[in-house]
């Protein structure tokens, strides 16, 4: 049983122990074959599934749809191209997810550059300025909220089927050019149910007073 909530959540193949088995690959093999049996009663079932480190050059959706747009609140440097941005910089980020189906406890993970800190935590240097503007949309609402160095993080309890929105203001604090992982939206108790969005290089410059 995962019948944790109200809600419950699916039974999936992955919510057992000891179930799995995983064969890697090796890099000089052409090709391969896979070959399973069965011996015994019963009528068992096999899933299989393939898993590669590729670039992802475009957005992908199994379940899920996440779109991500970032908008300066505070930009020193009007002037730079889209991605470049000055230290200091105050950006908001929006994500919007577009869910198929009724799910429990999923999970949105938005990297964030290296040194940047994200804005709401009310620990010492944060803005409560900068977060005003925040908004939230939709029927799901976060059960918790993860601000980490390295991304943010938003875990819903029950996440219905539709568009929800979010938003998290993200303070850069050092110069130089980062490359994101793909923010990533996906069902816990349902790892097969997920999405993914590109994120493109983001370069932070120094302020014209610290060149000199």
């Amino acid at each position: 049983m995962h019948q944790g909530t109200w809600f419950g959540a699916p039974v999936a193949p992955g919510n057992w122990l000891n179930n799995t088995l995983f064969l890697p690959w090796s890099r000089n093999m052409a090709g391969g074959e896979l070959r399973v049996s069965h011996q015994g009663t019963g009528k068992p079932w096999l899933t299989v599934q393939s898993v590669a480190a590729i670039e992802l050059k475009a957005p992908f959706s199994a379940g899920y749809t996440l779109t991500r747009t970032v908008t300066p609140v505070e930009q020193a440097d009007k002037s730079l191209p889209a991605g470049h941005y000055s230290r200091g910089d105050v950006l908001r980020v929006t994500l919007h997810v577009n869910a198929q189906t009724d799910m429990t406890w999923v999970a949105v993970t938005d990297p964030v550059p290296a040194g940047a800190t994200i804005l709401g935590s009310g620990l010492g240097r944060d803005s409560e300025i900068a977060t005003r503007g925040e908004t939230r949309e939709g029927d799901g609402w976060p059960a918790f909220e993860e601000r980490s160095f390295e991304a943010y993080r938003a875990y819903y309890q029950y996440l219905p089927k539709g568009e929800s929105m979010l938003q998290y203001t993200v303070r850069l604090n050092n110069p130089g050019s980062f490359a994101l992982p793909p923010s990533r939206v996906e069902a816990l108790y349902a790892p097969e149910m997920f999405g993914e969005a590109p994120n493109a290089r983001v370069v932070v410059e120094r302020k014209e007073t610290e060149k000199q």
